[in-house]
């Protein structure tokens, strides 16, 4: 990030092998973009695929893993903000908690987008994702988790030029890592 304030100067950081399964159906889905998610039409081509194929969290997890942090030079999975643990499935619903690495961090709305962008881009439209910050983990997180699931907040926050390219910068990461594994 371009900003002279650090949040968390020393984060704790873990390293993970970059080992991953080859998650070829969801690569091939990669095709979604966040304004399918505003629109108001259906396609029906985009609705019907995937249709019955079933998705579990580590899949989710593979999606998000890799997103760079917007204030360091780590991955979500190395700050240890997500984990597979904090992904929970039901039907179509896809809930992904996130742990911000200290109470007070400045890019927890940030790093919420950048999980909603991802998984929008990524999954069909049939699912639903909720982003929520991990229970008293953030002295914001409810006004936090408000903002992350407010379709018309998303919305306008990505109509903001400098915030997508943060954004896309932080998921430019994953894009590259995940294009790896097919």
């Amino acid at each position: 990030m371009d900003s002279d304030t650090t949040w968390n100067a020393n984060p704790i950081v873990q390293e993970f092998s970059s080992k991953k399964k080859i998650r070829q159906s969801l690569v091939e889905k990669q095709k979604a973009v966040v304004e399918s998610w505003f629109s108001l039409e259906t396609n029906s081509d985009k609705d019907d695929e995937g249709k019955d194929e079933p998705i579990d969290e580590e899949e989710i997890f593979d999606l998000i893993r890799s997103i760079n942090d917007p204030e360091h030079p780590h991955t979500l999975e190395n700050l240890m903000v997500v984990s597979q643990k904090q992904i929970r499935i039901k039907g179509d619903l896809v809930e992904v908690e996130f742990t911000p690495t200290v109470p007070h961090c400045g890019m927890a709305t940030i790093i919420g987008l950048c999980i909603r962008v991802r998984l929008l881009r990524s999954l069909p439209n049939r699912f639903k994702v909720d982003i929520m910050i991990k229970k008293g983990t953030h002295q914001s997180e409810n006004a936090v988790n408000k903002q992350l699931n407010d379709k018309e907040r998303v919305a306008a926050a990505l109509e903001n030029p400098n915030l997508l390219d943060v954004i896309e910068q932080c998921l430019a990461s994953a894009d590259e890592h995940h294009d790896c594994d097919h």
